[in-house]
């Protein structure tokens, strides 16, 4: 027994599957981050593990698209076995006395992938029955694509080694029949003692049988390491391939043939990474951090000279003048919103008012300000879903008594598109609001083609640019996101804010203010067509010339940067710009600023109607019956259910951090009901609030907040319109509006 137990524990199999754990832990952190988003754990509020799972190609889900997720898995398996075959030669020289050494290598080596694999299958299977609610059949159908592609992957590579290896042979057979020139060259008393290899008993042969491991004693050091050099250029070429497979990528991408899933670019980048930090150990040895410190310290300089720029940019704007960017000062800002002018821009907004109240088919009718939240996908779908059923339970007047809407993320993605319907519908194109394929169409999956942007262009060919009239930008996943949206809402999005200013003024449509945050001081920037000087800062401060703004009206700062020209699908992403997944837009002032996602700041919409309102209280006051507003948000208000729980240790190092970021939306209810309270006591206004809710079916099944959303997610988000609280509200809105 102690034998038998003996010949286990020194397999080939069993030690270099221990020996991984012992070397170069380093690289296993890539299969701990594959593991890990796959089990639904890293990046699970990014929708990552949908990626993988649900693969996109020419916009279908289906067994081509995992197919080529097979593909890349393969390729990354074969990286890690090239790459941890050229780390650990010195440790397995009896393989250079054997045939086809690096496909032994690859069998041998095979523990990790294999128990990968299967718990790859088996996620698969449980997220695709539960969550995208597909059929076995269906099912089957993905997993047999993926599986399609990772053998023919592995065939390919086989074909192409076993070829390398028949060269191999070819080349050093002369070599060991010559002798004379053998001995010369290759004398095995020359060679020093090995006392560096492993020790190894059996190893599993090509026709999956266990051999004894030969001792190779009697070779040279010398003549070992150049059989085992060859066979490491060959492995080398395969990465090669990989690497050129991503900046081919990158280059096509606009070009739906190229636009493979976002799991095959992040598999590939992960093979790719496993390479190199290879190639850097196995060249630099113990130089490589200092390599890789040194290189950091030159691509910062190179950043912070502006030699390279990766930065994302406002299409549509003028980054070209460098010398007449305004200044980003106080002083600067104070003058933007001086009395004089927010006395000329609240003249402008009160012939907007009197346009609005001109549609209306009552002397004083209801005002209504529509908030929408932040939250992705998930709040897209929710208020598109509530949009639809407002709008045909006020007999089409939503839009027409509408006067602002504002807020975050996901939630703005719909209402602009909504209203850009509405428009359209006005302008007499055949559109029914309530068509159900508009929650469709607008959530559709967007994290697909940005994480392949990512790997593809932001990283490996980021020289591409495109033109918004006489201007050049660079693509990378913004410009990526803005194509998807694009196409995704039917095209019917691509203009420039400019092309709202008639409509908007005219009271035709609901004006819109798009907000981000300036991440260098928190202060709130604000794109709309009609001048805004009187949002910059709060009412009591109008007329107080040293008080700093906390808000900044984007057209009056940059006026010199064609500030109107900005794309609403820009305008849309800077809103929206979800930590990580999107970039942040830089804008050109002195000095820069980059802008964030406006949920930071106001993820409700409500400051800013709230301000709005504060600022025309008087005419509100004498020519409508009221204000009504609505609030379309993507989480319950007054949650208890998810409370910041301290549960380990660990936690007390981290709860500092982590109580900020978890109750960062429940800081801004609190808030922000202050504010409603105070307006809410000027009985002049008569102002209600209605916040509608999406309230998931199980507390603990909550549809995640990413750009993607799975089938049962999606139909939980829309049932939950029928909720008794959200009913209840419906039939309180049509009480007011009578």
């Amino acid at each position: 027994m102690r034998r038998l137990f003996h010949n286990i524990f020194y397999a080939f199999p069993v030690q270099l599957f221990i020996l991984h754990f012992r070397k170069y832990q380093v690289l296993l952190i890539f299969w701990v981050l594959l593991a890990s988003t796959i089990d639904s754990v890293f990046m699970k509020s990014f929708g990552a593990d949908a990626l993988f799972f649900v693969p996109e190609y020419m916009g279908k889900v289906n067994a081509l698209a995992t197919a080529f997720v097979g593909v890349a898995m393969g390729v990354f398996f074969m990286s890690w076995n090239i790459t941890t075959f050229i780390l650990h030669t010195k440790r397995f020289k009896f393989l250079a006395a054997t045939s086809k050494p690096f496909l032994k290598y690859c069998i041998n080596n095979a523990v990790l992938p294999v128990i990968f694999l299967l718990f790859y299958l088996v996620r698969s299977f449980q997220f695709n029955l539960e969550k995208e609610l597909l059929t076995i059949g269906e099912q089957l159908l993905l997993v047999g694509g993926f599986i399609l592609g990772f053998v023919c992957l592995l065939a390919f590579s086989f074909v192409f080694f076993f070829s390398a290896d028949r060269r191999i042979l070819k080349e050093m057979a002369p070599v060991i029949a010559n002798r004379h020139h053998f001995r010369s060259n290759f004398d095995p008393k020359t060679k020093p003692q090995d006392k560096f290899g492993m020790n190894v008993s059996y190893y599993m042969s090509l026709r999956f049988r266990f051999r004894k491991a030969r001792n190779v004693s009697h070779y040279s050091e010398h003549f070992l390491d150049v059989i085992f050099k060859r066979h490491h250029f060959t492995a080398v070429a395969g990465i090669i391939l990989a690497f050129v497979f991503l900046i081919i990528g990158g280059f096509f991408l606009d070009t739906k043939f190229f636009q493979v899933p976002a799991a095959v670019s992040i598999t590939i980048f992960f093979a790719i990474m496993v390479a190199v930090i290879g190639a850097l150990t196995y060249f630099l040895q113990s130089w490589s951090v200092l390599f890789v410190i040194v290189l950091f310290f030159v691509v910062n300089a190179l950043y912070e000279n502006e030699i390279i720029d990766p930065r994302n940019k406002a299409y549509g704007v003028n980054y070209n003048n460098k010398e007449e960017r305004p200044d980003y000062t106080k002083a600067s800002l104070q003058q933007l919103c001086t009395p004089e002018k927010i006395a000329a821009d609240k003249a402008n907004m009160i012939t907007v008012l009197e346009n609005w109240k001109k549609k209306q088919t009552s002397a004083k009718p209801v005002m209504l300000f529509i908030n929408v939240s932040g939250g992705g996908l998930r709040s897209a779908t929710f208020v598109m879903n509530m949009l639809q059923h407002l709008d045909s339970a006020t007999h089409g007047k939503l839009m027409q008594q509408t006067m602002l809407i504002s807020g975050a993320s996901g939630g703005m993605l719909s209402a602009a598109y909504y209203r850009e319907l509405y428009l359209e519908k006005l302008k007499g194109q055949k559109i029914n609001l309530q068509y159900p394929g508009y929650i469709s169409d607008i959530t559709k999956d967007l994290l697909n083609p940005v994480f392949s942007s990512f790997i593809n262009r932001d990283i490996f060919s980021p020289a591409q640019k495109f033109s918004v009239g006489p201007y050049q930008y660079v693509k990378d996943r913004g410009y990526a996101f803005e194509q998807k949206l694009n196409e995704n809402s039917g095209f019917i999005l691509d203009k420039e804010i400019r092309d709202y200013a008639a409509d908007e003024k005219a009271a035709n449509i609901p004006m819109i203010i798009f907000n981000s945050v300036i991440s260098r001081d928190g202060r709130k920037i604000m794109i709309g067509t009609q001048p805004l000087s009187f949002m910059m800062k709060p009412l009591a401060y109008e007329k107080d010339s040293s008080f700093s703004p906390d808000a900044v009206d984007f057209a009056a700062l940059f006026a010199k940067q064609n500030p109107y020209n900005i794309r609403l699908l820009t305008a849309l992403r800077m809103n929206a710009t979800f930590p990580y997944v999107l970039p942040n837009v830089w804008l050109p002032s002195n000095p820069i600023i980059d802008v964030m996602d406006a949920g930071i700041r106001d993820n409700f919409g409500q400051e800013t109607t709230l301000r709005f309102i504060d600022n025309f209280k008087d005419w509100i006051a004498a020519n409508t019956g009221g204000v009504l507003v609505l609030q379309l948000r993507d989480r319950i208000k007054d949650n208890w259910q998810q409370p910041l729980e301290t549960g380990s240790i660990t936690d007390l190092l981290v709860k500092p951090g982590t109580m900020l970021q978890h109750n960062w939306y429940k800081l801004q209810d609190y808030f922000q009901t202050d504010q409603y309270n105070y307006l809410r006591d000027d009985s002049a206004l008569n102002i209600h609030r209605l916040t509608f809710m999406y309230v998931p079916a199980k507390e603990d099944k909550t549809a995640a907040l990413n750009f993607h959303l799975t089938a049962a997610e999606k139909k939980d988000v829309i049932a939950s319109f029928n909720t008794g609280y959200n009913q209840q509200l419906l039939k309180e809105l049509i009480t007011r509006l009578r």
